[in-house]
């Protein structure tokens, strides 16, 4: 059975715990299992520039020492931190969820809105957009306002995301909606059933994409 590698570059573990729990799905009745991994080396959150600077290192050395245990990898952050690099070691899928939702969100709407987490966040995004083509296909990027360890604790998390979503929605015009951060892995549905509009979970997003690459 083939292995798909999901690692999240942060070390918080409570995050990998909610992107397992939101990409296990995928696998039921399929010909390949998902494995999560954390990043000890990373930073508790991913949110600046820095921090993604940081992991690229790690990742790739992560990556590198576990080529022979996975089919394909996952770099579980909405900035794709290091996935150039990463893919130098090996020759085997490498998906950036970021990269994977948009692609996907664009097979459900003409154009698409991302929620991010902190203002901070938005330049690195748009410069990724940028790089990848999609700048036309992007509606607007918007953030909540909360840290990505904010996202677990905030009472009104849900209500921030939903909000955000009515202006991506309302304001900027999109047809599809992603969620900017893996520490929104568990919160698609409830966004999903509040907005009306399709909403992609990226970590889910990067194991689909990572699935259709080892089935080509």
């Amino acid at each position: 059975m083939a292995r798909i590698v999901v690692i999240n570059p942060n070390s918080s573990a409570s995050v990998t715990h909610g992107i397992d729990k939101a990409v296990q799905p995928l696998a039921k009745n399929q010909d390949f299992e998902i494995v999560c991994e954390t990043l000890p080396e990373g930073p508790p959150a991913i949110e600046s520039q820095d921090d993604c600077d940081s992991v690229v290192a790690p990742l790739a050395q992560r990556i590198e020492s576990n080529v022979d245990n996975a089919d394909a990898f996952v770099i579980a952050c909405y900035s794709d931190p290091g996935i150039d690099r990463a893919r130098t070691v090996t020759s085997k899928p490498v998906l950036g969820i970021a990269e994977s939702a948009m692609r996907l969100a664009l097979t459900k709407g003409d154009r698409f809105g991302v929620i991010s987490i902190l203002d901070v966040s938005i330049p690195r995004h748009l410069r990724y957009v940028d790089k990848l083509g999609l700048t036309e296909q992007l509606a607007g990027d918007r953030a909540v306002g909360l840290g990505v360890l904010e996202l677990e604790q905030a009472p009104d998390a849900i209500e921030r995301m939903v909000q955000t979503g009515k202006d991506l929605r309302d304001r900027d015009g999109a047809d599809v909606l992603i969620l900017g951060c893996a520490g929104m892995a568990l919160q698609r549905e409830q966004v999903e059933a509040a907005l009306g509009i399709p909403v992609i979970e990226p970590c889910q997003g990067g194991v689909t994409m990572a699935s259709r690459a080892l089935a080509s």
